[in-house]
């Protein structure tokens, strides 16, 4: 499996769909499945599944597991682990904007889903997980420079932590966002960058 190459525009067209984006969390996340599984994990028939599937391979995001299945049942897993993109590679594309768009907020949208789930299940994970499960919202005042720079730091520890499951292990979602942000709107003629 690819560990972290950055997505490129053709990766991004394809990933710029919330399903498919789905199925893609659900293949790195629990390995290798049918269409037809994804479907009933979806919501979709397994003939919708199958054709987001072809995109995604056509894309290079999946692959067939040809160690898996038979003639009658395609198995497909995720060619990579992680999905990492650099926005500033695809800002200037007037071609690129819509599925930038719609990548950026499906994402966002997913982490959302993604916590909302953990606070619905918290009792589930309360004796284990009450004073380890963490949500931080830190406002910080920082050059671009040094926002990329403390996102490299934080990257660099999230490594430290990458290794195979072991018995015990709980799957943990780990998210990273550091973005510019004003608590009030501009007034209109304005900039903060001026």
């Amino acid at each position: 499996m690819t560990r972290d190459r950055p997505i490129d525009a053709r990766m991004l067209r394809a990933l710029a769909h919330p399903l498919r984006m789905r199925m893609i969390e659900l293949l790195q996340a629990d390995g290798p499945a049918t269409a037809t599984g994804l479907g009933k994990r979806v919501g979709e028939s397994s003939g919708t599944t199958s054709w987001h599937l072809r995109l995604l391979a056509e894309a290079g995001l999946v692959e067939e597991d040809t160690e898996r299945g038979n003639k009658r049942e395609r198995w497909w897993r995720s060619v990579r682990k992680t999905t990492r993109m650099r926005a500033a590679d695809f800002i200037g594309d007037p071609d690129l904007a819509a599925p930038l768009d719609s990548y950026l907020r499906s994402l966002v949208e997913h982490r959302y889903q993604a916590e909302s789930r953990f606070i619905s299940e918290l009792p589930r994970w309360l004796e284990q997980w009450h004073d380890k499960a963490v949500f931080n919202d830190v406002r910080l005042s920082l050059t671009p420079e040094e926002a990329a720079a403390m996102s490299a730091d934080v990257e660099a520890v999230v490594d430290r932590y990458r290794r195979e499951a072991r018995p015990g292990d709980h799957n943990v979602m780990a998210h990273w966002s550091a973005f510019p942000w004003q608590a009030q709107p501009e007034e209109p003629g304005t900039s903060k960058s001026d």
